[in-house]
């Protein structure tokens, strides 16, 4: 601790548990007053009760450089927290928990912090009390409740920024200062050091940039668009020009067209009246023909009623001709019935004859067969009995089949053995392949892990018979646990790197797998090697059976299964053997089991266990964490029962082959059974058909002679079947007589009356020949008649048509030119325009074609055409209008951007050069090189302005930008701190806070850049500077100025009101005395 200088103060630390922190300071003032030498905003009292390690502590901390130092784990980063929440500070700003609530000392439902800062005018005490339980805050401003958004806007109004990690800097956001871009490190400094419109000035400057980058580009797009109108109307011109001119032509079309049927009208009306007077003449020319015709057509009319009779009769006779040929030709058919009946009679006789022929043919045949079988009976007769060889040849084919049936059962025997075999073979194969499956799923999981160590694997199945001792693939693979509800024991205990680490029995073996795989192929792979004495049986410290009363139920080991060797490991190095799980009972006793001996680590339904027994005090302290779930083991795969299965297989498999062999020997020896068989057979059927012939034979001969029998009594009497054929025949010829007599006799009834009806056919000639010339001489006469008729009737028809045609062009005129119904002359206005236009069809047409020419040469045009040029003339003038409107609008931006760049850019420039002074001055007595710009790649990009901060550590080296990964850490914390102690002296924040920033530093430059803080944080012009360390080298200066902060933590801690310095600074002289 620091010597107490000129002032001295004591920090009032208040605590009720032994197990809480401390914080001591010296230097300062008494009290919560106003005091001398802080600056507006500077903390003078920070109040933490139930906040983190904190049950009650008060901080006093000093108006210059304030040293908190402590060991890890004291609380100096929970006085941080304190000064960001309690000055309405966000909790991502501390990358620790992302809720208030956390922040509260843990086993209390809430917690506050009270901070005094230092004003002119009277102090502000801001007071936050957080609660757990619904993550809320509430807010106190000098005693009265408030709002966080006025505790905010206070803060703000004394330019204290605990989000600016240029003047608040947390031990989790030390990194993150070097991975700043040059933008945002430029807005942080701009808040920390510059003046308090500088920081606005900038965002007007991109607000405006912005303004005028959208004004630019909307007076670009309005200047591209307004040309290009220009450009379409000046191309549409001709085009509208060329429309109006066929609007012209269209207008002469459509008057021509209300004129057309004026004319034509005029014109059927004129020709209607000369077709209705050539009608009338025709009408009496016709009357006389017809007058003059009236005595011959007369006299035709007597002819036909003396011919109308005579044609009836010849009707009548025609009938009755008819009537007597279809008789005729009914005797006739039967004529031909008769003849073919005859036809069928003898043919009869004929078949008869034939038939006959025929069996004496076969008599002979039969006789002649008869005598052969009879002559080859005899022959017969003379062989010896072969009823003795058949006898020994049905014995021999006995055995044959008693033997095949033996066999047979015995196949039947082997196939059912096979078939057991096979539904066994199956079994074991499924059973093999849901291990497979399920290792496949782990080795899944291994590769998304760690996909060097699944490659590894691979390598080692192709590659395992190089090794001379059992090589194991990663543990994780090879361990199977019994309950999967169990794996996240074993997943806890063993980390994942030995989870996924090949375990070896030899040495050699794991430096000859490590060389190939991590050497040659580049893979990080981890490896063990297993103890040459074996493990995996070790006896445990105690039974079991003597934790059961606190809940447990087994140890680790005992929960699953793993080759020796991995046992044998894993007993060794975690002490699987020794670890015993419980339950929730456990849970509940665990106060009473903690005190238990030879209990080092142990796992309750969800938590892990750990203890520790002190060499000095002889306590046991105990740390717990959560159980995780499993990740990899769920997934248990038995290797023993794997190899159990697959040997299973081999001998399942070996047995069928065995009985293949077998049954194809027996179906060999089956074939040759067969083939004695079959020769046998055909021996005894040889035998069988000579013992049987002689008896066939004599059947034969028997059969022969029955049918010969039957031939000889079943002949045919020719001569009577003659004599029936003649008297049949006679019969048919004495019925055609009859028919012929019938058929003759109509054939004479058919001429009589045929002669008849020539005779009226002649008289009936000679009566038409008369009549037919009447009709002649009196179509002569009608020839003029029947012109005239036709002449009429053409004139009657052509006036009906004149009459519709003059009423339909009469309608039609009326329709196009818009008159009523009742109208029928030409309205005035139509009179005039058809009077300037031609007075003939051929001529209106003539004018027509003439027009439509014209109106069909302007092509592709259309209204829209005009309405588009008339439209986008309007457009045009209104774009003119906005465009010079936005043209003023962007002349003005330009001149504020112009007016604020001045207000902004030179102070900034001051400001800059300013802190680059101190920088370098700072790594100059470093013996090093330091130096920070302003850097811009286009001075019109606002946005884009940043602060560059570059350096060199060795004399060989150039300057190097600082970034997060150029620079080692330590170089990066150094020049963090001289950034940051450069802005200290510039003094716009009321304070800057700096977290264990020197942890990555060496002794030199750790020394250095203490002595450079001391120095520049002890000013009289600077503000108050918070520093946390928890370590601090030997030797170093310090200041009278500074105030160091001891926080201490421990069991023996004495209470704040049992604190005596005086005694404390006694001992500590007395020991350094001795």
């Amino acid at each position: 601790m620091a010597s107490a200088g000129k002032k001295k103060r004591i920090s009032n630390v208040t605590n009720t548990q032994p197990s809480n922190n401390g914080a001591g300071s010296s230097s300062g003032t008494v009290g919560d007053g106003q005091v001398s030498g802080f600056v507006e905003g500077s903390i003078i009292r920070i109040t933490m009760q139930n906040f983190l390690t904190y049950d009650h502590s008060i901080v006093h901390p000093g108006p210059n450089l304030n040293m908190i130092v402590g060991a890890n784990g004291t609380g100096k980063s929970s006085i941080v927290c304190a000064i960001c929440l309690g000055l309405a500070g966000k909790t991502a700003i501390l990358g620790r928990g992302d809720k208030v609530g956390l922040y509260v000392k843990r086993g209390c439902n809430k917690g506050s912090v009270e901070i005094v800062l230092h004003k002119a005018k009277g102090n502000l005490v801001i007071n936050r009390e957080i609660h757990v339980e619904n993550n809320q805050s509430t807010w106190l401003l000098n005693g009265k409740h408030s709002s966080q958004k006025t505790v905010e806007e206070e803060v703000k109004a004394l330019q204290i920024q605990v989000s600016n990690l240029c003047q608040f800097l947390p031990q989790e956001k030390v990194g993150e200062f070097a991975k700043m871009t040059k933008i945002e490190l430029l807005e942080a400094t701009e808040k920390s050091v510059g003046p308090p419109e500088m920081y606005e000035f900038h965002c007007e400057l991109k607000t405006f940039r912005t303004k005028e980058r959208e004004l630019e580009n909307v007076c670009k797009e309005k200047a591209s668009a307004l040309e290009k109108f220009k450009q379409r109307n000046e191309r549409n011109k001709h085009d509208v020009e060329r429309y109006y001119e066929k609007k012209r032509h269209l207008d002469n079309i459509k008057m021509l067209e209300k004129k057309k049927p004026w004319v034509e009208y005029e014109t059927a009306r004129k020709e209607l009246e000369g077709v209705k007077k050539s009608r009338e003449d025709a009408k009496k020319q016709l009357k006389t023909v017809r007058e003059s015709q009236a005595p011959m057509l007369k006299k035709i009319q007597h002819i036909d009623s003396q011919l109308r009779p005579i044609e009836n009769q010849m009707k009548d006779k025609t009938v009755s001709i008819r009537e007597a040929s279809q008789k005729c030709k009914q005797k006739q058919d039967q004529l031909d019935r008769k003849h073919r009946e005859i036809e069928d009679i003898k043919q009869a006789f004929s078949l008869k004859q034939t038939e006959a022929a025929d069996r004496q043919k076969r008599i002979s045949n039969t006789r002649r067969m008869i005598d052969d079988l009879r002559a080859e009976l005899a022959n017969v007769g003379d062989q010896s009995d072969v009823t003795p060889r058949i006898n020994a040849v049905n014995a021999e084919l006995r055995r044959i089949q008693e033997e095949k049936a033996k066999m047979e059962g015995e196949k039947a025997d082997m196939r059912r053995e096979k078939d057991n075999l096979n539904g066994e073979c199956r079994l074991l194969k499924n059973r093999l392949r849901s291990l497979d499956d399920m290792m496949k799923i782990k080795e899944e999981k291994l590769r998304g892990r760690s996909k060097d160590t699944y490659a590894a694997v691979q390598w080692l199945r192709q590659n395992k018979h190089i090794f001379s001792g059992n090589v194991y693939e990663p543990m994780m693979l090879v361990i199977s646990v019994r309950n999967p509800n169990h794996a996240k024991y074993v997943e806890n205990h063993i980390p994942f790197n030995d989870l996924r680490a090949f375990v070896f029995q030899k040495r050699e073996d794991m430096e000859k797998f490590m060389m190939e795989v991590r050497d040659s192929q580049n893979l990080r792979v981890n490896s063990v090697f297993a103890p040459e004495e074996s493990c995996a049986i070790r006896a445990p410290s105690r039974p079991i059976e003597s934790l059961k009363r606190f809940g447990f139920f087994a140890y680790l080991r005992e929960l699953f299964d793993a080759p020796e060797e991995v046992m044998s490991y894993l007993c060794n190095q975690y002490k699987v053997h020794d670890v015993p799980v419980g339950t929730d009972q456990t849970k509940a006793m665990i106060k009473t089991v903690i005190e238990e001996p030879y209990l080092k680590v142990l796992y309750t339904a969800e938590e892990k266990y750990s203890l520790k027994k002190s060499f000095y005090s002889g306590k046991t302290s105990t740390s717990n964490s959560a159980v995780r779930p499993s990740q990899y083991l769920t997934m248990a795969v038995d290797a023993e029962e794997k190899c159990q299965l697959e040997e299973q297989i081999r001998t399942a498999e070996k047995s069928m082959q065995a009985i293949d062999v077998q049954m194809s020997a027996m179906q060999e020896r089956t074939a040759k059974l067969d083939h004695c068989d079959n020769e046998l057979r055909a021996q005894k059927k040889g035998l069988s058909e000579m013992k049987g012939k002689k008896r066939q034979l004599e059947q034969k001969i028997s059969t022969k002679q029955d049918s010969l029998r039957q031939m000889e009594q079943g002949g045919i009497d020719l001569q009577k079947a003659e004599e029936e054929t003649k008297a049949q025949i006679s019969a048919v010829n004495s019925q055609k007589v009859a028919i012929v007599a019938e058929f003759m006799s109509h054939m004479k009834l058919r001429a009589k009356l045929s002669m008849e009806k020539v005779y009226m056919a002649l008289e009936t000639v000679g009566m038409t020949a008369e009549k037919t010339k009447l009709e002649t001489d009196c179509r002569e006469g009608s020839a003029e008649l029947r012109v005239l008729e036709q002449a009429c009737a053409m004139l009657e028809q052509r006036k009906a048509r004149l009459l519709e045609m003059c009423k339909g062009l009469m309608r039609r005129a009326r329709e196009i030119c818009n008159m009523d119904p009742g109208e029928s002359a030409v309205p005035p206005d139509l009179h005039t325009a058809f009077s300037q236009l031609p007075d003939t069809m051929d001529e209106i047409d003539a004018m027509l074609n003439e027009e439509r020419s014209r109106a069909e040469c302007f092509t592709g045009l259309s209204e829209n055409v005009v309405d588009e040029y008339n439209r986008r003339e309007q457009e045009i003038k209104n774009l003119e209008k906005e465009l010079d409107e936005k043209s003023n609008a962007l002349k003005t931006y330009r001149q504020n951007i112009s007016e604020a760049k001045e207000r902004w850019l030179n102070p900034l420039k001051q400001l800059v050069e300013q802190i680059n002074d101190k920088f370098s001055d700072f790594f100059r007595s470093m013996q090093c090189a330091g130096e920070v710009d302003l850097h811009s790649e286009n001075e019109e990009e606002y946005d884009k302005y940043g602060i560059r901060i570059r350096v060199k550590f060795r004399s060989s080296t150039q300057l190097h930008e600082l970034t997060a990964h150029h620079q080692s850490g330590g170089e990066r914390s150094v020049s963090t701190m001289l950034y940051l102690m450069a802005l200290q002296e510039l003094n716009r924040c009321p304070f800057r806070v700096v977290d264990e920033i020197n942890q990555g530093m060496d002794p030199v430059n750790e020394r250095r850049v203490f002595d450079i803080v001391v120095r520049t944080a002890c000013k009289e012009t600077t503000s108050q500077y918070f520093f946390i360390t928890p370590k601090l080298l030997q030797n170093l200066q310090y200041a009278d100025e500074m105030t160091v902060l001891c926080v201490h933590n421990g069991p023996h801690m004495l209470p704040p009101n049992k604190w005596d310095e005086k005694a404390f600074t006694r001992r500590c002289l007395r020991r350094k005395g001795k």
